[in-house]
C-alpha cells in the first residue's frame, strides 16, 4: 500500500509540474463456539486427581515402563480477566484462545485460533519432530492432565510403549505472558521436537486475513526482524536456527511470540496451509510456525495485543513487531502525540487526529504562505505566459525553437520571482504525514475499534451505505481548489486540475476513516488559511499584454 500511495502522489506531482509546459500545447462468523468448552471444564479436574500415583510415576528412570494415559477425552479451561484458553487432553493441545478485551470485526470476543483450521491441521502446540515429520500418533494420544490448584496452570503427561511426553502451561492473572515447557523421549532417548501453531493467527473475520498474518523471528546477531507471510514457503518447509530474541506468528494487531532464554539456539519452522477463509470461503495460504528444536523446550509465550508500551516491558526487542514503515521517523512521533493528546486532553482518538492535524497545518503555515504568494504571482503573469505560448504555437516539439519557448517562460518566472512548482508544495508537504498517519492507523492497536461521532472504528472505512467522510473530503477539496489562485490560464489544464478531487476521493473511499478524517481536517484548515490570505493579500491587477503575432511557419 505504501508503494501505491507514493506512486499516486508521484503521478499527481508530475501532472502539476509538467502540465505547465505540456498541456498548453495543442497536442463471515466463525462456526466454532469456544464457550462450549466451559461446561466440561468444571468436571475436568476430578479425573486428573484420581490418578496421583500414575502421575507421580510419569517421569520414570531409564528403562522404566510405567504407563500414563487418560481414559477419555476432556477439556480444561483457564480463564482470567484477559483471556480464556480451552485445552483438550487429546494431544495436549489448545482448542480455543479468546482475548476477552478485544472484539473481532463482527463484534464477538476475539478468537485468535482459526476455527476453519480445526480438523484440517493440528491445533496449536502440537508436537512436530525436528526432522520435519509430524508426531501423528502422539498428537492424537490421550494425555493425563493435572490442573494447578489456583487454576492458572495445567500439566499434561503421557507415557506408553516407550514414548514419554510432557507439556506444561503456566499463566498469570494480570499479564499476557505465560510459560510453556515440553519434554519428549522415545525409547529412553531424548527426542528433539518443536511446538507448532498452524492455520493462521488472529482475527479471521477481517477481509484479507491471510495476507495480514506472518510468521516472524528476531535475530539477535543480525539485529534483524524476519517476517514470512503465507505463500513464501508454498509446498515445503523453511527451517531457520539461530540466536533469536523471539519467534512466533502475528497479524496486524496481535502476536503470539515465544521468547527463549538469552543464550542458546532456537529453531523455527515456517509451514503454510491452504484453508478456506471466513469471508468468501475461498482457499488462502495461511502462515504457520513451529518453535523449539530441543528434546526439552522452555520458553515464555507472549500472546496478546501489539501494544508498544506493553511489549517493551516484556522484552526490549518485542516492540519490533510494530512496523512503522518507511516514514517511521514521523509515524512514531505522530503515534506518541496522538496517545498523549488522547490521554491528557480529548480522550477520543478522532478528536486527537483533528487537533494534531490543525497543529501540523499551522506549523507548516510559513511554508504554505510562501507557496501561496508564489502561486498568486504566477496567476498574475498568466497573460504573458499565454503570449509566449501563442508565439510558438503550432511548432513541432522537435523544432529547435521550442527550446527557446521554455527559456522565455523560465526567464519570465525568474523576472517575477515565481516558482513554477509552487502549486505542488502544499501537497508534497503532506505526503510524509499522510503515509505516516496511514501506518499509525493501520498498525496501532489503540486505533483498532476507536470510535468518533458516527464512526465505529477509525482504523477501518465507515460501515454505512454512503461513507460521509470521503464525500465531505471531495467537496472540501473542490472548494479549496476554487479558492486557490489559478496558476494556468489554459482551460484544458484547469479541467484536468478539477479532476484531482475526484481522483483523491476514489483513492480515499476505501481507506480508514481516521486517514480520511486527517485529510478532511487539513482541507478545512486550508480553506480557512486561504480565505484569510485572500482577505489580507488581494490579487494584484494583471498587466494588459498586447496580442503577439505568431512567427510564420517555416
Amino acid at each position: 500500500m505504501e508503494h501505491r500511495l507514493l506512486l499516486a502522489f508521484g503521478l499527481m506531482g508530475v501532472v502539476l509540474l509538467v502540465s505547465q509546459y505540456i498541456l498548453p500545447q495543442p497536442e463471515e462468523p466463525p462456526q466454532k463456539a469456544p464457550t462450549k468448552a466451559a461446561a466440561p471444564a468444571q468436571t475436568a479436574a476430578k479425573p486428573a486427581e484420581a490418578k496421583p500415583a500414575a502421575l507421580a510415576a510419569a517421569k520414570p528412570p531409564a528403562g522404566a515402563t510405567a504407563s500414563v494415559t487418560a481414559e477419555r477425552e476432556q477439556e480444561y479451561v483457564i480463564e482470567t480477566e484477559l483471556y480464556k484458553v480451552t485445552f483438550t487432553n487429546r494431544g495436549a493441545l489448545v482448542k480455543s484462545w479468546l482475548l476477552k478485551k478485544y472484539k473481532d470485526s463482527r463484534g464477538k470476543p476475539l478468537e485468535v485460533i482459526n476455527s476453519r483450521a480445526i480438523g484440517k491441521v493440528n491445533p496449536p502446540f502440537a508436537v512436530r519432530y525436528r526432522d520435519g515429520q509430524g508426531a501423528h500418533e502422539l498428537n492424537k494420544s490421550l494425555f493425563a492432565a493435572r490442573p494447578s490448584p489456583d487454576n492458572l496452570g495445567i500439566e499434561f503427561e503421557y507415557s506408553q510403549g516407550g514414548t514419554f511426553a510432557k507439556k506444561s502451561f503456566r499463566f498469570s492473572s494480570t499479564s499476557y505472558l505465560s510459560r510453556v515447557t515440553s519434554e519428549l523421549r522415545e525409547g529412553n532417548t531424548p527426542k528433539q521436537h518443536l511446538l507448532s501453531w498452524r492455520g493462521g493467527f488472529g482475527d479471521e473475520t477481517v477481509i484479507g486475513a491471510a495476507a495480514s498474518q506472518h510468521a516472524v523471528y528476531f535475530d539477535r546477531d543480525k539485529q534483524e526482524l524476519v517476517s514470512k507471510p503465507g505463500g513464501d514457503v508454498t509446498g515445503g518447509v523453511m527451517i531457520q536456527r539461530g540466536n533469536y530474541a523471539f519467534a512466533g506468528i502475528q497479524d496486524t494487531y496481535f502476536a503470539a511470540a515465544a521468547l527463549p532464554s538469552e543464550s542458546g539456539q532456537f529453531e523455527v519452522h515456517f509451514v503454510n496451509d491452504r484453508l478456506p477463509n471466513a469471508i468468501d470461503k475461498k482457499e488462502d495460504l495461511f502462515a504457520g510456525v513451529a518453535m523449539g528444536g530441543e528434546a526439552s523446550n522452555q520458553f515464555q509465550l507472549f500472546l496478546g495485543p501489539k501494544d508498544v508500551d506493553l511489549m517493551r516491558t516484556i522484552s526490549p526487542r518485542l516492540d519490533q513487531l510494530v512496523d512503522w514503515g518507511w516514514f517511521g521517523v514521523i509515524a512514531k512521533p505522530l503515534f506518541l502525540a496522538l496517545n498523549w493528546m488522547n490521554d491528557r486532553y480529548v480522550h477520543n482518538y478522532g478528536w486527537a487526529i483533528v487537533l494534531l492535524t490543525i497543529i501540523i497545518n499551522f506549523v507548516m503555515l510559513p511554508l504554505k504562505y510562501t507557496s501561496l504568494k508564489s502561486m498568486r504571482q504566477m496567476s498574475v503573469i498568466q497573460p504573458e505566459v499565454k503570449k509566449i505560448n501563442e508565439k510558438y504555437a503550432g511548432m513541432s516539439m522537435r523544432d529547435p525553437r521550442k527550446q527557446k519557448q521554455n527559456e522565455e517562460v523560465m526567464e519570465l518566472y525568474k523576472k517575477h520571482g515565481v516558482n513554477p512548482a509552487s502549486g505542488c508544495v502544499p501537497m508534497l508537504l503532506q505526503i510524509p504525514f499522510f503515509i505516516a498517519f496511514y501506518k499509525v492507523l493501520s498498525i496501532a492497536i489503540e486505533m483498532r475499534g476507536a470510535q468518533w461521532l458516527w464512526v465505529n472504528d477509525l482504523s477501518r472505512p465507515e460501515d454505512i451505505a454512503i461513507r460521509v467522510l470521503p464525500v465531505l473530503m471531495i467537496a472540501s477539496q473542490f472548494f479549496l481548489q476554487k479558492m486557490t489562485p489559478n496558476t494556468s490560464g489554459d482551460p484544458s489544464q484547469q479541467k484536468v486540475m478539477m479532476l484531482m478531487p475526484l481522483f483523491l476521493g476514489f483513492m480515499f473511499y476505501g481507506q480508514s476513516s481516521g486517514l480520511v478524517l486527517y485529510w478532511l481536517t487539513g482541507n478545512l484548515v486550508g480553506i480557512l488559511q486561504q480565505w484569510f490570505f485572500n482577505r489580507m493579500a488581494p490579487a494584484p491587477a494583471a498587466t494588459a499584454v498586447p496580442a503577439a503575432k505568431r512567427n510564420p511557419k517555416k
